[in-house]
């Protein structure tokens, strides 16, 4: 029953947030014009959050757990939609990744990606913090801590690099999500599952965007739901794994390489409108 509950709750949520973003007056401020030339709005973004996030709490079997999935996925939701809006300025366009924002920072700008970066961040330290650590002693528990964090903002950030076309970063939410459906975190990642199923047509069909909103707090709650079911190893994995992908994605383009590659081509073609 918990597993069904968080599952319509994350929908439910989730598309009524995204409708009631789209009926703001200032819903206006979110369009954007995708690779397409298509005008989507980017209220996909914060209703993914609320309906991830607000599934999550609702499946997660204890009250730390659920603290750590609200710090992931509200605040990852909430910095990102900042950088979705601030980030469109064109005084903020000139800092790209994360060298550039290091680099507006020299010269005393606070970009609105680095106040992203130092956001998702301190909310996975947060939330890794609220889940724990079974070792022994001080400084195992606290090495757990660490990679936690590391596996909570390294998902946010890899979710948002896929978000380039319609779908994609859903898609893999919805992967990454699969094996999670199990356990005693099952319930977390059905809520998350489930508000990305709902927004998922309208993703495809090219009517909204997840922007940095949706893709953090996806990618930050599915790290939370991995982090709370696994120990030393299993953590030390995934972020050598997410390290690995966030390096390579500095020299390969990921849309070439899913291109070149027909099963993931036709993947992430998968229920795409036609161009």
């Amino acid at each position: 029953m918990a597993f069904l509950r968080s599952l319509g709750t994350g929908a439910l949520v989730a598309r009524a947030v995204l409708g009631w973003v789209r009926r703001d007056p200032h819903a206006g401020d979110l369009r954007r014009t995708n690779f397409h030339g298509r005008t989507v709005t980017l209220a996909g973004g914060p209703a993914l959050a609320a309906g991830a996030t607000i599934g999550a709490v609702t499946g997660a079997p204890t009250g730390r757990l659920a603290a750590a999935a609200v710090t992931a996925g509200a605040v990852s939701g909430a910095v990102g939609l900042y950088d979705d809006i601030v980030g469109n300025r064109p005084e903020q366009k000139t800092a790209k990744g994360f060298a550039g924002h290091l680099g507006a920072l020299r010269e005393g700008r606070v970009t609105s990606g680095l106040v992203k970066i130092g956001g998702v961040g301190a909310a996975g330290l947060v939330a890794s913090a609220l889940i724990g650590s079974r070792r022994a002693g001080r400084f195992g528990r606290g090495a757990d801590v660490l990679l936690g964090a590391g596996v909570i903002a390294g998902t946010a950030n890899l979710l948002n690099l896929l978000d380039l076309r319609p779908g994609r970063a859903l898609k893999a939410g919805m992967v990454l999500g699969a094996p999670l459906v199990a356990g005693r975190t099952a319930s977390m990642a059905a809520g998350t599952l489930g508000a990305s199923a709902a927004l998922l047509p309208a993703d495809l069909n090219e009517e909204i965007m997840l922007g940095d909103s949706g893709a953090n707090a996806l990618g930050a709650l599915l790290g939370v739901a991995f982090t709370a079911r696994t120990g030393t190893l299993g953590r030390l994995t995934a972020l050598a794994a997410l390290a690995s992908l966030t390096a390579a994605s500095e020299k390969v383009s990921f849309t070439r390489v899913i291109q070149d590659t027909p099963w993931l081509r036709r993947l992430d073609e998968l229920g795409r409108r036609p161009a």
